[in-house]
């Protein structure tokens, strides 16, 4: 299968590393498309010597993400990792799930990965694509029961390659995803190499801004109320977001290092906007694809929590993400400036304390 299944060839003999096939489906070919083999199996590895030179030129990069092809594995995954690190980067590392062997051992990749996408494309021709929605489902909740990322992905907007508008097909599937809890949207050919680049990035914005007015908590709901936090930081993030949902929460200020707080309140969605104020400019980049929140750069210029509290507040007022009299929650780590350290949760009511 050639090109995300649009060229089909049925091998006819193997002679040492030549494969002689039949065309059964023909179509123009260009360079760099990819190859599958029904049903999966295919034998080469999931990092080339290419995919290897190209992690060090991403660590170089001080790239936020590496999107890594075809895993079978976590070991693929882990090896990736290794490979990034022994390069001095610090990406977060993306599993493309795109395999059929992939599916099998999704939980081994969570477990290994920082973020997985849904690459519908490939994964289609391998498994069948009356499969793919059903498994695009299955991934995402995964995704967020592991407190992982997730961006769905392929041939979301197609038909904007050569149309200045998008097919209510591709609108419903872009909703759709955005209902089932994925973090990102993802075009590919449509921006890169379409001929109507800003129409279908603003036509996927516009579709996503109305899904998410009708995103319910429910299921985020019964995640919260489900087993033990693991930790402090996830007993924070759990009782945040649980306030968040039971009272008029207006806004979320994090105060973090890390992003991890972050990342666990972005996987229980309350509908409440999550401010993440950090002096980190690399965690706020990778926090930019956290679902619901909005990085803002944010040095408080004390060791006081209660100063740096206040000034968080002043910064929400002064872009009119608040107003005077909201409800807000406020998260912090004391000792102030110690990655990984959220232990405390507020409620506060904004403006009350400058009339004390």
């Amino acid at each position: 299968m050639l090109d995300d299944g649009r060229i089909v060839l049925g091998v006819s003999q193997v002679k040492g590393h030549q494969v002689h096939c039949v065309v059964e489906q023909g179509g123009v070919l260009s360079n760099n498309k990819g190859i599958n083999r029904k049903g999966g199996g295919l034998s080469a590895p999931a990092l080339t010597s290419k995919d290897m030179e190209d992690i060090k030129t991403a660590a170089a990069l001080k790239a936020d993400y590496l999107a890594v092809s075809f895993p079978r594995t976590g070991e693929d995954m882990r090896w990736a990792r290794d490979l990034m690190r022994e390069a001095g980067g610090k990406s977060l590392m993306m599993a493309k799930i795109e395999r059929s062997e992939a599916i099998m051992a999704l939980d081994d990749i969570l477990q290994a990965s920082d973020a997985i996408m849904v690459a519908r494309g490939d994964l289609a021709v391998e498994v069948g694509d009356a499969v793919v929605p059903a498994l695009q489902k299955r991934m995402i909740r995964a995704a967020r029961l592991s407190n992982k990322l997730v961006v769905t992905a392929t041939q979301m907007m197609e038909s904007m390659i050569t149309s200045p508008i998008p097919t209510r097909a591709e609108v419903s599937d872009v909703a759709n995803a955005v209902l089932d809890g994925t973090d990102a949207v993802m075009l590919s050919a449509e921006s890169a190499a379409g001929e109507y680049p800003i129409e279908a990035v603003e036509a996927m914005a516009r579709v996503c801004l109305e899904a998410e007015k009708e995103f319910l908590a429910s299921q985020e709901q019964r995640r919260i109320q489900s087993g033990l936090p693991d930790t402090i930081e996830e007993a924070i993030a759990r009782a945040t977001m649980f306030t968040a949902s039971s009272l008029k929460i207006r806004a979320i200020a994090a105060l973090t290092q890390s992003g991890r707080t972050v990342l666990l309140m972005s996987r229980r969605n309350s509908n409440v906007p999550i401010f993440a104020l950090s002096p980190q400019e690399d965690t706020r980049r990778k926090m930019t694809l956290f679902r619901g929140v909005y990085p803002i750069k944010f040095g408080g210029g004390s060791n006081d929590p209660e100063t740096i509290l206040d000034l968080a507040e002043s910064e929400l007022l002064k872009r009119g993400a608040v107003r005077n009299g909201d409800l807000i929650i406020m998260t912090i780590g004391e000792p102030v400036g110690k990655a990984g350290g959220t232990n405390t949760m507020k409620i506060v009511k904004v403006g009350e304390h400058r009339k004390a």
